[in-house]
């Protein structure tokens, strides 16, 4: 047991490490700033500001349950500002239609090829223009679904079964779904489980305390994973 606990200390001591290292090479060139989610600002008529609690509450519960301080609150920002490249840790979410720009799909696959990472969480109805959107940035990658077994899922805490799943809507189970460059996931897709409801104010869902800190769990293990991947 002693051993474990001692393996476990230094797992987590080199998720610090890796960390303090990422974060000292993506800010090295900017002004003095704390970690935080940039929600992106899309058009075609999706709801891109879907679950408004949702993400400064994981904020709050990194800084709660973790070694991190983020910033409390999130950032919206649209792919055309000039401040994106100031935030590498993209997010989006919504119920309908995504559509971008040629100019953002550009700016959009170039940051993510410089190491930039998004995580999509379907909010259930945007599975099919956001694989439309993707496959515009990258015409010649497909998504792979992440096994269990996955890193993500152990990245912080375990999750053994993969994905938890929030909502019901139609009754299939989650998934989490990569698109690579090389071995490092620049976007993951989760699908069919929705961990931004899962995030959001009790009262808003009024989902069990159980399956809301299971979806705070999966997200801290998101944010862990990429960046330390």
């Amino acid at each position: 047991v002693k051993i474990n606990a001692v393996q476990n200390m230094l797992k987590k001591s080199i998720q610090y490490i890796k960390i303090g290292v990422f974060l000292l090479c993506i800010f090295s060139s900017l002004p003095a700033q704390e970690f935080t989610i940039a929600r992106i600002h899309y058009s075609g008529g999706g709801d891109w500001y879907g679950d408004p609690s949702s993400l400064p509450n994981l904020l709050n519960y990194l800084s709660a349950n973790t070694p991190m301080k983020p910033k409390p609150e999130e950032v919206r920002i649209k792919l055309t500002d000039k401040e994106l490249t100031s935030y590498p840790y993209l997010y989006m979410t919504g119920h309908g239609n995504i559509r971008l720009s040629e100019e953002e799909i550009i700016i959009l696959r170039e940051f993510l090829l410089r190491g930039a990472f998004l995580h999509a969480d379907d909010n259930y109805g945007m599975n099919e223009s956001f694989r439309r959107e993707m496959k515009r940035v990258f015409p010649n990658k497909d998504f792979i679904e992440l096994p269990h077994e996955h890193p993500l899922f152990q990245s912080y805490f375990d999750f053994p079964n993969g994905l938890p799943k929030v909502h019901e809507h139609d009754g299939n189970p989650p998934q989490a779904f990569g698109l690579f460059d090389k071995e490092r996931i620049m976007v993951l897709y989760t699908f069919e489980s929705d961990l931004g409801d899962g995030w959001e104010d009790e009262e808003v869902h009024k989902d069990p305390r159980e399956i809301r800190e299971k979806a705070l769990q999966m997200g801290v293990n998101i944010v862990y994973f990429a960046l330390t991947q």
